[in-house]
């Protein structure tokens, strides 16, 4: 098993972990929003950036999603209805 040859100084050691400090991030306030996002992105709770929107949100998504569902639901009802209607 291999042994460090000699022992490694703390100035060594201590300046390899001198770089692993916490920073604190700066927030800042959506314009269309008013909800804290980093600077320089897109906000993600309204999808607006510089005031333009620029992402689909998750509530748009699942709202699309479910009126997708919804409409893909009547369809198969009323395909379902049209058959059993012609088999008789």
């Amino acid at each position: 098993m291999p042994v460090p040859k000699r022992k490694r100084s703390r100035a060594r050691r201590d300046s390899r972990h001198a770089h692993k400090a916490v920073v604190v991030k700066s927030f800042s306030t959506c314009k269309n929003c008013q909800a804290a996002s980093l600077p320089h992105q897109a906000c993600k709770e309204c999808g607006h950036y510089k005031g333009v929107k620029v992402l689909t949100t998750k509530v748009e998504r699942v709202l699309k999603r479910d009126s997708l569902n919804k409409a893909k639901a009547t369809r198969q009802q009323s395909a379902t209805k049209m058959a059993s209607e012609q088999s008789e």
